[in-house]
């Protein structure tokens, strides 16, 4: 079913920063029956300065100016986290359809508000949880789906990085590490990719705990985040995550166990992984990864709206994640 009436998406950015130069932003100008009509910064200078290197027509420096625009049909909100609540609620209230980037909000709590207004105003809400639709990870569900590792029995996340992640874009200021902005540091910005991940593989997780402490008190956010967790369907997890690791200690794993064998990859580098079966030879898969990185889940929004395609990611999937990490990080020690 189509959620909007018009033939085409004619997108409107909120904050068009580092995600929005090569990551997410230019694949809405190659999608079919998809285009940005304007974008908005708070600096009028760099507003004006990314339209113009990316050749778009209008620019805003006022968030309620591209929402009211009426040639705008859906919103894309690329800030940081502490802006998504209000400005969900201005692009809802507007009747538009919402993508927000990941993590969706800074709390659980904040997500159901999202949800609510989206509901309330009968627009779609999307959430930027990209791996979702990148190759190796669909196949990788295939793959776990189809019984290639038998019964799957856990699955565990290794993340450790040094002081300043080199997963971490650049960027003009390091919002990721004010619990404030961010709603907590690494942990929340990382970790949500592969928390998601697995909600993607296996379905909710239903019961989390965790401890959580702040050890190189480099800056006021957690650092280590330790927790187990169960789904839905039975599946056992468990992660380590540490940002203030030696750089030999560095590591970006996970390996999910079944009763035949396991499949281990990282989040974060290129679209491969491992599979080891019992009796057999070790298979190694590779997949090419598109340029535009949030491409493939951009499209499935686009078709989605148009009526041709189903968006995997959702408010309701995304608020999930945000759960999970506020059930991991409740118990702080230190």
């Amino acid at each position: 079913m189509k959620k909007l009436a018009d033939q085409e998406i004619r997108w409107g950015i909120l904050g068009v920063g580092n995600v929005c130069e090569v990551k997410s932003a230019p694949a809405m100008q190659l999608i079919p029956n998809s285009k940005i009509v304007a974008v908005m910064r708070r600096n009028k200078e760099k507003a004006k300065d990314y339209a113009s290197r990316h050749q778009i027509s209008k620019w805003y420096s006022d968030a309620q100016e591209l929402i009211h625009d009426p040639e705008v049909n859906a919103i894309y909100i690329a800030t940081p986290p502490n802006a998504h609540l209000e400005l969900c609620r201005l692009v809802a209230e507007a009747g538009k359809p919402v993508y927000v980037e990941k993590p969706m909000a800074r709390t659980f709590s904040e997500c159901q508000k999202m949800i609510e207004i989206c509901e309330q105003n009968n627009v779609p809400l999307y959430v930027a949880y990209y791996r979702r639709r990148l190759p190796h990870f669909m196949k990788i569900k295939e793959l776990i789906d189809s019984g290639a590792i038998g019964s799957v029995r856990t699955v565990h996340i290794d993340l450790k990085q040094a002081l300043i992640p080199g997963l971490v874009a650049g960027s003009d200021e390091n919002w990721r590490i004010d619990p404030e902005i961010a709603g907590g540091g690494y942990f929340f910005d990382l970790a949500s990719h592969q928390l998601d991940l697995l909600d993607f593989f296996f379905g909710p997780i239903t019961q989390a705990s965790g401890y959580c402490s702040n050890q190189g008190k480099a800056y006021r956010a957690e650092d280590i985040v330790v927790g187990n967790f169960v789904f839905e369907n039975g599946v056992l997890g468990s992660g380590n995550w540490c940002f203030t690791s030696a750089e030999e200690s560095t590591i970006d794993q996970i390996i999910i166990y079944g009763n035949k064998g396991k499949i281990s990859f990282e989040t974060f580098g290129k679209g491969e992984f491992l599979m080891e079966i019992d009796g057999k030879k070790t298979e190694h898969f590779s997949f090419e990864l598109p340029k535009h990185i949030q491409q493939p889940l951009i499209e499935t929004i686009v078709g989605d709206l148009l009526g041709t395609d189903e968006c995997p990611s959702t408010g309701v999937s995304g608020a999930r994640t945000n759960w999970v990490m506020d059930e991991l990080t409740k118990r702080r020690i230190g």
